[in-house]
C-alpha cells in the first residue's frame, strides 16, 4: 500500500490510555508517525515506541514557538504536510480514502491547509449532533503558521498554542472526520476545561490580546466570540439549534458541561476585573 506523503506528529503528555489506538491508525498509511512528548509520567513512550512510532521530547522553554509550530519548525521537515493528531484521535478510515483522492492523484495540492471536522465522543458516547468543532489540522510546512499573541503570561495553557487556527490560505475543508475519543475518566475533561478557562478569562481582561487571537479563530469562533449571554447561547446552540437532544443523555451532559465552561470564563472574568478595581 502506498504511504500518504504526510507526516502525522502526535503532541502528547501523560496519554497512555489512547495513544496505542492513536498510532495504531495511522501506522502504515502515513510515510511517518511521530510522538513528541512532553516528558509524560506514564507509560507513554514506551507504548508509542512498541506500535512503530519515532518519538521525540519536548520541554518548553517558556517562549514562542510554541509546541505544534515547534514541531513544524523540527519535526521531519524533509516532509511538507504535517497532520496533528491529539493523543485520543485517530484519522476515520472515510478520512483516510479522502486523504488518498487528494494526495496520490498525481497532482498538486493547491490548499495551504485542510480543515476537518471532528467526530467528538464525550463521556463514553460518539455525539451526532451537537458538537460541530472543525480543526484545521493538515498543514503544509511551508505555507502555515501559527500565531503568536501575546499571552506568554496568561495562565492555562503552558506550551500548548490556545484555541486560535493556523494562520494559511487557502483553505479546504474537508468531509471526513478525525475522531476524537478520549478514554480517559470524564474528570479530566473538567481539569482541562478549567485550565483553559483561566486562559480565556485573562485574554477578557487584555482585549487587544484578545483580539488578535479573535481573528485566527474559526467563522464560527468569531461569530460566538460576540455574543452576549454565552452560557445560555453555548446550551442553546449545541442543544436545541444543533439538535443535541437526539443524541440523548450525552447531548444534554455536553451541552451543560460546554454552558458550565462558559460560565467559568465569565465568573473568573469578574473574580479579575473585581481584583483590579481594588487595587485601583
Amino acid at each position: 500500500m502506498t504511504r500518504l506523503p504526510i507526516a502525522v506528529v502526535i503532541p502528547t503528555k501523560n496519554e497512555a490510555a489512547n495513544i496505542v489506538s492513536t498510532v495504531r491508525s495511522v501506522i502504515g498509511h502515513f510515510t511517518a508517525v511521530i510522538v513528541v512528548d512532553s516528558d509524560s509520567e506514564d507509560d507513554t513512550r514506551a507504548l508509542a515506541k512498541a506500535e512503530g512510532a519515532e518519538v521525540i521530547s519536548y520541554t518548553w522553554d517558556g517562549r514562542y514557538p510554541k509546541k505544534k509550530q515547534w514541531c513544524l519548525n523540527r519535526v521531519r521537515t524533509d516532509i511538507d504536510w504535517v497532520l496533528f493528531l491529539d493523543g485520543d484521535e485517530t484519522p476515520s478510515g472515510e478520512l483516510l480514502a479522502e486523504l488518498r483522492r487528494i494526495f496520490l492523484a498525481g497532482r498538486g495540492v493547491r490548499p495551504a491547509a485542510f480543515d476537518i471536522p471532528l467526530g467528538y465522543w464525550f463521556a463514553g458516547r460518539r455525539l451526532r449532533h451537537g458538537h460541530t468543532i472543525v480543526k484545521r489540522a493538515l498543514l503544509d510546512r511551508t505555507r502555515a503558521r501559527f500565531p503568536e499573541p501575546a499571552d506568554l503570561d496568561a495562565p492555562g495553557m503552558g506550551e500548548q498554542e490556545g484555541h486560535y487556527q493556523p494562520l494559511a490560505d487557502p483553505v479546504h475543508r474537508l468531509r471526513a472526520t478525525i475522531e476524537h475519543n478520549d478514554l480517559d475518566p470524564v474528570r479530566t475533561w473538567f481539569e482541562r476545561h478549567n485550565r483553559y478557562s483561566d486562559w480565556e478569562a485573562w485574554l477578557e481582561r487584555h482585549p487587544e490580546v484578545r483580539e488578535e487571537i479573535r481573528v485566527a479563530k474559526t467563522r464560527q469562533g468569531q461569530l460566538f466570540h460576540r455574543a452576549p449571554l454565552k452560557p445560555l447561547v453555548s446550551f442553546g446552540y449545541a442543544y436545541f439549534y444543533r439538535r443535541g437532544f437526539l443524541d440523548g443523555r450525552a447531548g444534554l451532559d455536553y451541552a451543560l458541561a460546554m454552558s458550565f465552561y462558559r460560565w467559568q470564563i465569565g465568573l473568573k472574568t469578574r473574580e479579575l476585573n473585581d481584583a483590579a478595581e481594588r487595587l485601583s
